[in-house]
């Protein structure tokens, strides 16, 4: 599969050429930026071979099988859509668009198309949150009664993109989409969202939110998330049931799983997992996915549902819906 990325991203190292080197399927081929002498400088440091001076090139580049797409926010929902038109496979860093109505404007085409698109929450692609499921699913902790999740870290610097809204920016855009997402996935389904409180960066931009839900099935969840607050560092889970409780907390949130503590009927007991990265174990599965068909978790449906509890987020919270970037 060879690959080009749209944007000379500080993520894509970590979320993609280094996982590329030990995967010997994929091929980091070519990259774009606005930018072009800083396209050529990122390719000469990760050793890509082609630079585009536009992603509109990068996308029409008929020796690409697909596109990583590691732009602001509010360019997300635009870029996957051009790429595929184009023909082009897509892996989209979350948040998957602006908002759900864009969401599933890019869901609708990808059904058209048959290309594989896939939001990166690389973490869903990670044998600990495979065996959080099957933990749940086994009844070990009974009926669940309770989800939370909580992803800060600190970002003093209120110029930076990802408090512009213009760009689609918020903490609850950039780091609340994981907490909103881990929610869900270990919850069982798309809760409703009963209250939300903002601490602002200005009058539409949130720099830390945090949000009680409800699921149908009748258990509650809760999310906290924060680019600057009290909550300097943290991402940690949840989930708790009338038979036992189950919590993961990471020290580093770029490659967070290690170690899963459980309680329940059986006793205490600690599970722990392999150093190699979500990011590694995500792209497997991207490759997997446009090479041999693979499924993938998360799809544009998906998305759909994660965007839409950030959505009733925000208008909990009484702050504007993100929209996509104009221009």
């Amino acid at each position: 599969m060879r690959i080009g990325i749209l944007g000379a991203a500080s993520i894509a190292p970590l979320a993609l050429i280094l996982p590329a080197r030990e995967n010997d399927e994929v091929e980091v081929a070519a990259v774009a930026a606005r930018d072009t002498t800083r396209a050529q400088a990122f390719a000469a440091k990760h050793g890509i071979a082609r630079v585009h001076d536009s992603y509109e090139a990068l996308i029409a580049d008929s020796e690409l099988d697909a596109v990583y797409v590691p732009l602001p926010n509010g360019l997300h929902g635009r870029w996957t859509r051009a790429a595929v038109a184009a023909g082009k496979h897509v892996l989209c860093e979350k948040p998957f668009t602006a908002n759900a109505a864009e969401a599933r404007e890019v869901a609708e085409l990808a059904s058209t198309t048959g290309q594989v698109v896939m939001e990166a929450f690389h973490y869903r692609y990670h044998p600990m949150a495979v065996r959080i499921g099957q933990i749940i699913a086994s009844g070990e902790l009974g009926k669940l009664t309770r989800v939370e999740a909580a992803f800060s870290f600190p970002l003093p610097k209120f110029s930076d993109i990802r408090y512009d809204y213009s760009l689609a920016g918020g903490a609850t855009m950039d780091v609340g989409c994981y907490a909103v997402d881990m929610v869900r996935t270990f919850g069982g389904s798309t809760p409703e969202v009963v209250s939300a409180q903002a601490k602002l960066r200005d009058s539409r931009v949130d720099r830390a939110m945090s949000a009680e839900l409800r699921f149908a099935e009748g258990h509650t969840g809760g999310i906290r998330c924060s680019m600057w607050s009290s909550d300097l560092l943290q991402l940690s889970a949840k989930v708790t049931g009338d038979r036992g409780e189950l919590r993961l907390r990471a020290l580093n949130p770029m490659a967070p799983f290690r170690k899963l503590s459980i309680r329940s009927a059986l006793g205490k007991r600690a599970e722990r997992f392999p150093k190699r990265t979500s990011y590694a174990y995500q792209l497997d599965a991207f490759a997997a996915a446009v090479l041999r068909g693979e499924p993938v978790d998360t799809t544009p449906e998906d998305a759909i549902e994660n965007m839409t509890v950030i959505d009733e987020i925000y208008r909990a919270a009484g702050l504007p819906l993100r929209q996509p970037t104009q221009g």
